[in-house]
């Protein structure tokens, strides 16, 4: 038996291949793991020679498919927003919550407040709720810091998950989220610290995999995150954006010219910023746990994105203001409930679609020779049972990088 290598057994394994038909399905399947990636996969009575003597384990029928990925997360963050949520049920209006410390700045300045350790101790138990659900990548944003030191320490608590973790973490500055109050009223000033100052600390410390921001009429504008953008590909980074979340001021369709990674939330995007993505390969993050907990009425246009062909990935937007959800698999429930999504397009939106809205589409996604052996394991045995369900996780073994860490994330 050689060292580092496995082959798993007896299971169904939905690859979740872009060439296969719907989940790609291999009935009595074998995957063959040699150290951190997959050799080969296929129906187990056509398993290589090779592999015969290798060590194998018995999954007993259960279902495999590609492990998890939250592409869109903001869960390094200071306080809670909690006590607002109760204040908003209770009656108090928007105004009214901000005359008492609420909103984004509240949260702007619990993180300014928290230490490195304090935010990475609030920040591990909502990331250990995504692992043990499957997680094996996960996006995380800045953005509750608003200035140069706390934008900073956010971005290293990241990176920090990731070395205490086993889960791939990518980085996202998102210096250009809101107007801190010290610039009210001076919205180019800001943008000219964050791409002058903020974004040149962020490329010197290698903190961050890609740059975001939002584009809306309560924080930036098209032009205002055009500067960003430009700022950050001078600096070799790409670029992602939120928009269309409240109304349409054509931030996608700007994004998409600076061939934004994904355009996230969408709800009012039309046909010109569809059309945009699709010609610049931009993938479409919806955001259904934003729209669930703000009670939207304007849903995204999902068939005019599955007519132009648009990929489409799922993410939580884990954050404490708007979407407090950790669940990826509760995520596809709401996809499919709220926006009508198929079982098939929600595990296809928090795999395949979600490795390439971050640019790792080449390593992770899909269940195919050559990719990482990132695997979940579930006890189910049928696919769509992983969207049917509601507040059931039937994960029962979780392959990263060819190692079961199952028993790892348990301790």
């Amino acid at each position: 038996m050689t060292s580092g290598r496995t082959v798993l057994t007896n299971l169904t394994a939905a690859t979740l291949s872009a060439q296969a038909d719907g989940y790609g399905l291999i009935h009595d399947a074998a995957i063959a793991i040699e150290a951190d990636s997959i050799s080969w996969i296929g129906p187990a009575k056509e398993l290589p020679e090779e592999w015969k003597d290798a060590p194998q384990v018995d999954l007993n029928g259960r279902l495999a498919t590609p492990s998890l990925i939250d592409c869109h997360t903001h869960i390094v963050y200071g306080g809670s927003r909690a006590r607002e949520f109760e204040m908003r049920l209770n009656g108090a209006t928007y105004e009214e919550i901000a005359r008492a410390g609420g909103g984004i700045r509240s949260t702007v300045s619990a993180t300014r407040a928290a230490n490195e350790e304090e935010l990475l101790a609030s920040a591990l138990p909502r990331v250990d709720a995504l692992l043990a659900e499957g997680v094996t990548l996960l996006e995380i944003k800045s953005g509750y810091g608003l200035d140069l030191d706390t934008e900073l320490k956010m971005l290293r608590v990241a990176r920090k998950i990731g070395e205490l973790r086993p889960v791939k973490v990518l980085t996202t500055f998102l210096g250009a989220h809101a107007l801190p109050p010290e610039y009210e009223g001076r919205s180019d000033d800001y943008i000219s610290f964050v791409c002058d100052e903020v974004l040149p600390a962020v490329k010197a410390e290698n903190l961050a995999d890609a740059v975001d921001a939002f584009c809306e009429g309560i924080a930036f504008s098209p032009e205002q995150v055009s500067r960003v953008f430009d700022r950050a590909q001078e600096l070799g980074l790409p670029v992602k954006i939120h928009s269309e979340q409240l109304s349409n001021l054509g931030g996608t369709a700007m994004a998409a010219s600076h061939k934004a990674l994904s355009a996230d939330h969408l709800e009012y995007l039309d046909a010109a910023g569809i059309q945009a993505m699709k010609d610049a390969g931009t993938v479409a993050v919806l955001l259904p746990g934003a729209f669930y907990f703000l009670r939207e009425t304007q849903y995204p246009p999902l068939q005019e994105l599955r007519d132009a062909g648009v990929p489409i990935a799922l993410a939580t937007d884990a954050n404490p203001g708007s979407s407090p959800l950790t669940s990826l698999l509760l995520c596809m429930n709401m996809a499919c409930t709220l926006f009508r999504m198929t079982p098939q397009e929600a595990l296809a939106g928090i795999t395949r679609n979600a490795a390439q809205a971050l640019g790792q589409s080449e390593f992770c996604g899909t269940l195919e020779a050559g990719k990482q052996a990132n695997i979940a394991i579930w006890d189910v045995k049928e696919p769509a049972e992983l969207a049917y369900r509601i507040g059931f996780n039937p994960l029962n073994r979780l392959y990263f990088l060819g190692e079961d860490i199952t028993k790892t994330q348990a301790n």
